[in-house]
C-alpha cells in the first residue's frame, strides 16, 4: 500500500494504513468504530483475517462478524472499495473468500467460486467505458499497461456502473465498477494498486494519485 499511502499523503484525505498482521486484532469490531471513518479500503486482505480473530481461533470465544458490520456500515452511509490482488475478491485458490459473504451483498461485483486471477504479463491499457464518470473525469488519455485482475462478474442492479474493463482482445472484464447499497457507496477495482499488477510506471503515471483521490471523492460523497 505505500505508493496509495505516499500519493494521498498531501491530499484532503487522512489514511489510516493497516496492514493484514494488525488488521486482525485491530480493525473495529463495532459500527460505533467504523463509523469514524467516511470509507474503509480493502485490499490484499483475505476474509478470514477479518473473521477469525485471535480470540475466536485461539480461545473459541464469540466476537463480532466484521464483514457484517461492513454491510451495516455501508448501509448506514459507509463507503467500501475493494482492490484487487493475491487476496482480495475471491482471490489465489479462492483463499479470499469474499464470495458469498456480507461484503460480497454490498460491492458492486459478484465473485467467483473459484481462483480468480487473470495474469496478463504482455500487459493491457484499460479501456475506459464512462469518462465522464466523476471519478474519470480529468485523467491524462494515456493510461499505462496494468498486468493482472481478479475476474469478477457486474451485478445487474440499479445504479451498478461499469467504468473501466479490459479491452476485448483481454476478455472485456471489469476494472473499475460503481455501486452502492442502501445509504453508502461502493466500489471495486480489480487491478491492484501497486507491484505486480500495477507496474512502477503506472505508480508513477501523473493520474495515479489523482485516480485515488477522484475514488475516495466519489466514495464520501464530496464528488
Amino acid at each position: 500500500a505505500e505508493p496509495l499511502v505516499k500519493a494521498l499523503a498531501d491530499s484532503e484525505f487522512v489514511l489510516r494504513y493497516m496492514p493484514s498482521h494488525e488488521a486482525q486484532t485491530a480493525f473495529p469490531t463495532t459500527l460505533e468504530e467504523l463509523q469514524r471513518y467516511q470509507a474503509v479500503i480493502l485490499s490484499d486482505i483475505g476474509a478470514n483475517t477479518l473473521l477469525l480473530h485471535p480470540d475466536v481461533w485461539l480461545h473459541g470465544k464469540t466476537v463480532p462478524n466484521r464483514l457484517k458490520l461492513l454491510r451495516d456500515y455501508v448501509e448506514m452511509g459507509g463507503g467500501l472499495f475493494m482492490i484487487g490482488g493475491y487476496l482480495s475478491f475471491q482471490g489465489i485458490n479462492g483463499a479470499a473468500r469474499y464470495g458469498r459473504t456480507a461484503v460480497e451483498e454490498v460491492l458492486p461485483v459478484t465473485c467467483l467460486q473459484v481462483d480468480d486471477r487473470i495474469e496478463i504479463p504482455e500487459g493491457f491499457a484499460p479501456e475506459i467505458v464512462e469518462p465522464g464518470h466523476p471519478i474519470l473525469a480529468g485523467l491524462p488519455a494515456d493510461w499505462p499497461v496494468l498486468l493482472g485482475i481478479n475476474e469478477v462478474v457486474v451485478k445487474n442492479e440499479p445504479g451498478v456502473q461499469l467504468l473501466a474493463r479490459t479491452p476485448a482482445d483481454q476478455g472485456s472484464h471489469p476494472l473499475l465498477v460503481a455501486g452502492g447499497y442502501g445509504q453508502g457507496r461502493t466500489l471495486a477495482w480489480t487491478s491492484d494498486i501497486g507491484p505486480h499488477w500495477l507496474p512502477e510506471t503506472f505508480v508513477q503515471w501523473p493520474g495515479y494519485g489523482q485516480l485515488w483521490r477522484q475514488c475516495l471523492a466519489w466514495l464520501t460523497g464530496k464528488a
